[in-house]
């Protein structure tokens, strides 16, 4: 394995989602355990999913033009929110040289919203009808490049299409960037917004969502009542930084990114293997690449989607991999919901977070917990521990799995 020359930094974060469209917001909801699922209507006839992680109170005039709310799909815009909160963050300004700052966004499923759109006036209206702006306004690499114009960043640009792992795997490939030198900051996150008749459709039909009429503990991590994933909107953006370059601009640190681990469970479209191996692996790869900066992982944010077969392969991974000693872990889907290829990032940004305050965030709605996952998941309140690392774990349709860990400078 090439290691890593460059140490890479986390300088900057900004966050739309179900519990908060900012950090502070965001942040607060998840460290009081309140659930952003609510109702909603699907324009699907007799479905049996009525509840969602939307985004509320987003006032899309504050921070994008009328030709973005107009042209972009939703998950392009959120990118361009939540990245702008975090350029913001970390203080980029002129004075930095922005042909050494690129972008990696990933997404799961792209501007569904649009195909739908669109698809509908080529039915009713025939092509001419199709806006010029479909195919630039929709496509995942997109959310990379409005970053990138709207910015003026002149270094790598790319995206991310892995699944559930996308934003994870962004965040990942970033640091490595930064680490070999292709660039001194990376915008590296993801987005999402996937709710609509089409993709809620899709997941029904996969029999992958929960059927509960009772939002706010619909999405119930390692519960044994556990139905089925929460689908739900967003994104997160983490501003990666060289750590020499931070530290001579005297940025604020969040935390450096020590880990990055990658596998395939080469097994199944959707499903994981009972005994979570494929996921087991990315994390031992993810401790592995820290190399000597590691002593031991204090708290795991899950990627814990409220599945009845995910949930348990992940918790079997936890333990094939940590034995006896096994941290403190959390999902903070349990609030949020499921944002496919924006989770990862969204959990980043709460990883950061419970580093900088010693604050693990809960798993709420664990009333009965399934006694084949007998680890503690921290259930219903938050807890002040020490935190001076963290794991991430992300894991995807198609058996995509990812592991980051963050540690305190």
């Amino acid at each position: 394995m090439v290691k890593l020359q460059r140490r890479v930094v986390v300088t900057g974060l900004g966050i739309v989602s179900p519990i908060g469209n900012n950090i502070d917001d965001a942040w607060d909801a998840c460290t009081n355990g309140i659930s952003g699922i609510t109702f909603n209507e699907t324009d699907i006839p007799d479905s049996p999913v009525n509840i969602g992680g939307r985004i509320k109170d987003l006032d899309l005039k504050d921070y994008l033009d009328i030709k973005e709310i107009r042209r972009l799909d939703p998950f392009i815009q959120y990118s361009l929110i939540s990245s702008s909160q975090a350029i913001k963050d970390a203080g980029i300004d002129e004075s930095i040289n922005h042909n050494r700052i690129g972008v990696n966004f990933g997404s799961g499923i792209g501007g569904i919203s649009n195909i739908e759109k669109n698809y509908e006036l080529l039915k009713t209206s025939g092509y001419k009808k199709i806006s010029p702006f479909f195919v630039p306004g929709s496509i995942v690499n997109m959310t990379s490049g409005f970053i990138s114009i709207k910015h003026g960043f002149k270094g790598p640009s790319m995206s991310t299409v892995t699944a559930c792992s996308a934003a994870s795997h962004s965040i990942g490939m970033s640091a490595r960037s930064i680490a070999y030198g292709d660039a001194d900051l990376m915008i590296a996150g993801g987005s999402e917004m996937s709710s609509t008749p089409l993709g809620i459709g899709g997941f029904i039909a996969a029999r992958a969502l929960s059927e509960s009429n009772d939002p706010t503990s619909a999405s119930k991590p390692w519960d044994k009542n556990r139905d089925g994933f929460v689908l739900a909107d967003g994104s997160a953006a983490l501003v990666l930084e060289e750590y020499q370059h931070a530290k001579t601009r005297n940025a604020n640190i969040y935390g450096e990114i020590i880990g990055f681990g990658m596998s395939s469970d080469a097994y199944h479209m959707t499903a994981p293997p009972e005994d979570g191996s494929g996921a087991a692996a990315a994390m031992k790869a993810a401790i592995e690449d820290c190399s000597d900066k590691l002593k031991q992982i204090d708290y795991i944010n899950a990627h814990g989607t409220s599945t009845p077969l995910g949930d348990l392969a992940e918790s079997n991974a936890i333990k094939s991999i940590f034995n006896a000693n096994v941290p403190l872990i959390s999902s903070t889907k349990s609030m949020t919901g499921h944002t496919l290829g924006a989770a990862g990032a969204i959990e980043s940004v709460f990883s950061l977070l419970a580093l900088r305050d010693g604050i693990a965030p809960p798993t709420i709605n664990l009333v009965n917990q399934d006694p084949l996952c007998d680890l503690d998941f921290n259930a219903l309140e938050s807890r002040k521990i020490n935190i001076n690392t963290v794991m991430n774990n992300s894991f995807g349709f198609g058996g995509t799995n990812s592991s980051l860990i963050f540690a305190k400078i």
